[in-house]
């Protein structure tokens, strides 16, 4: 008898949202994998729940070799549970290589849905909720950064992503220099915690938040970045003169991208042609 894969969302930060199902296949479940064994024996053990089941690693440093055994356990009639840290397993978290290779072997997957902090955030913003991205993590480089917050110039959806604490505030400040000061931003921290908080406002006003606690108590515990989308005339017309074009990638050719790379990017981001906008940065340059 084949078994199956259940992705178990997990609670994000209050024990209290644990759903009831959440709770049986942790205590039924043949076996959980877990992002980390200690997270996810520290969740049994707050939930009043003692798992029957074994509790193995499967994280992303062993998913690849770790996901043909737990298939195996599911040909075998296995219920397997697959538990990150917090929230929604494959979102940024271990659980894709998974559940792609037992969708290729025709095997089942569910889900038991539950808390996600993509969602959570997005829907405490208070930025357009009818259509959205999750980008994941904010990129550490500069150059990668400024690439991607020009990629969203002309972004008619709001965008949600992961941001570490303690680069917060440079983060901002660069969202401030390439989005506008006036790009409607949002900074979700701790989430469904004791000491949650929203911060709503301008790039420019959440980026002096940051800044002035980063400069004092410091910033701490998980962060969500949510931006809001470019102005209706920004997503329609392209969102910039020529001029300004040109200027974009400069700023992205000082932070240490290619000119043709650069080029491309902008190009993208404002629906040009990367050889008239290329053409027009030589003659600048001239």
């Amino acid at each position: 008898m084949t078994g199956r894969i259940v992705l178990a969302a997990t609670p994000i930060g209050n024990l209290g949202d644990a759903s009831a199902r959440l709770r049986e296949l942790l205590a039924e479940a043949d076996v959980i994998a877990a992002e980390d064994t200690r997270t996810a024996r520290r969740l049994c053990a707050g939930l009043g729940v003692t798992p029957t089941g074994r509790v193995v690693a499967h994280h992303e440093h062993n998913e690849a070799a770790s996901t043909q055994g737990l298939l195996d356990q599911v040909r075998g009639g296995a219920t397997v549970a697959v538990v990150s840290d917090a929230g929604m397993p494959t979102v940024s978290d271990p659980g894709y290589r998974l559940v792609a290779a037992a969708v290729s072997a025709g095997l089942p997957v569910t889900c038991a849905p539950g808390p996600s902090a993509v969602t959570t955030a997005l829907a405490l913003s208070g930025l357009p909720t009818d259509r959205f991205a999750f980008d994941g993590f904010v990129p550490r480089k500069d150059g990668e950064r400024r690439r991607w917050l020009t990629s969203l110039l002309t972004e008619a959806r709001t965008v949600v992503a992961f941001e570490s604490p303690q680069r917060l505030a440079d983060a901002l400040a660069v969202v401030v220099e390439v989005l506008g000061a006036e790009r409607p931003v949002c900074v979700a921290r701790e989430l469904t915690k004791l000491h949650e908080e929203v911060v709503r406002g301008t790039a420019a006003e959440v980026h002096a938040w940051a800044a002035e606690r980063h400069a004092g108590e410091g910033i701490r515990g998980e962060i969500v970045l949510v931006i809001g989308p470019a102005s209706p005339h920004a997503a329609s017309a392209g969102g910039a003169t020529e001029a300004d074009a040109v200027a974009e990638v400069g700023v992205l050719v000082h932070s240490g991208t290619r000119l043709k790379e650069a080029v491309a990017t902008v190009a993208a981001a404002h629906g040009l042609r990367s050889r008239t906008l290329y053409q027009a940065v030589l003659a600048a340059r001239g």
